[in-house]
């Protein structure tokens, strides 16, 4: 999620760093290829791992990517076999491979899940979201137990365009009833077509803007568009560091329509043992929003690749 996309060669050589990488420039589906023996050469391949092997993989974005990586760490600490499919794609891809046992484990976010199988559930409560996402899950899945880390979807301006009309972080959505049909809004190819985006802005707040641009799920192009103000609007995730560093300004949204967004391990239950199921649920509970900034930044800002971040923070929290 940097302003730009790096290729260094010290990027570039870590298979994780890599994937962080090509999440950048690709907005739809991009595969992740790897020397390590335990990463598959197509991600999107629907081949199911042997029994005794726990396949985790991730979504198309930096955070998606890590957070596979502390969850891959944790089980391997638990004496579990690993492998990795990173960087597969968008929710609309990886559930569909959860449901057919191609992937064990995903990172996943309660209520941005919830939205995507029943748009127009409430969610009240992060107790509430959980009880609704396992009512409309696949009878073959479940979610294990929310973190505290919370990573929300939200429509955030440049300075530019926040000076211009005088928006501010206590601002919200409501505020651009009269300035959205002169604003594009970038995002995610999805973000065009989900409840929780251009339908939902729509039908909660009443916004229609001037016209939408496909560029990725909060990544470099977005951020890159946004900063260049070739888009005056864009879904930015909440745990950005460029929002900090680009002086970007996240508007409120007091009518819930992004909801809860608590990062969860989403899991294909006959595929993961009960060692496997402790494992995730301790990462859970060490995982808070302000350490998952942290653990953001060391990967998008200062380059790190995501698979040392894991290993270390798992270190430090007494997890492996």
């Amino acid at each position: 999620m940097t302003s730009t996309v790096k290729s260094s060669w010290s990027s570039m050589r870590h298979p994780r760093a890599a994937a962080v990488a090509l999440a950048a420039v690709a907005a739809l589906v991009a595969g992740c290829g790897s020397d390590s023996a335990d990463n598959s050469d197509n991600p999107l391949a629907e081949e199911k791992a042997d029994g005794n092997t726990v396949v985790v993989g991730s979504n198309n974005f930096a955070e998606s990517i890590l957070l596979a990586d502390i969850y891959g760490e944790a089980l391997k600490a638990k004496g579990i076999k690993v492998e990795y499919k990173p960087n597969i794609g968008s929710r609309e891809t990886t559930y569909g491979l959860l449901k057919n046992g191609s992937i064990t484990v995903l990172p996943e976010y309660n209520g941005s899940l919830l939205a995507y199988l029943d748009p127009k559930a409430e969610q009240k409560s992060i107790e509430a979201v959980g009880s609704a996402v396992k009512a409309k899950l696949d009878s073959k899945l479940t979610l294990l137990e929310p973190s505290p880390a919370e990573d929300k979807d939200s429509v955030s301006v440049n300075a530019e365009t926040a000076k211009k009309y005088n928006l501010t972080a206590s601002s919200t959505l409501d505020d651009l009833k009269g300035i959205a049909p002169e604003m594009v809004i970038g995002g995610s190819p999805e973000f065009q077509t989900r409840q929780q985006g251009l339908l939902g802005l729509k039908d909660v707040y009443g916004l229609e803007f001037k016209s939408f641009k496909a560029l990725d799920a909060g990544g470099p192009l977005t951020t890159a568009a946004l900063k260049k103000n070739t888009v005056q609007a864009a879904d930015i995730f909440t745990t950005d560091p460029n929002i900090k560093k680009e002086k970007f300004v996240v508007l409120q949204d007091p009518k819930n329509l992004f909801g809860f967004a608590n990062v969860t391990p989403l899991v294909y239950k006959s595929g993961l043992p009960e060692e496997g199921v402790a494992a995730l649920n301790a990462v859970s509970a060490k995982l808070d929003t302000k350490t998952l900034l942290e653990l953001d930044s060391q990967v998008q800002l200062e380059n790190k690749d995501p698979l040392d971040v894991a290993k270390t923070w798992l270190k430090t929290a007494g997890l492996s």
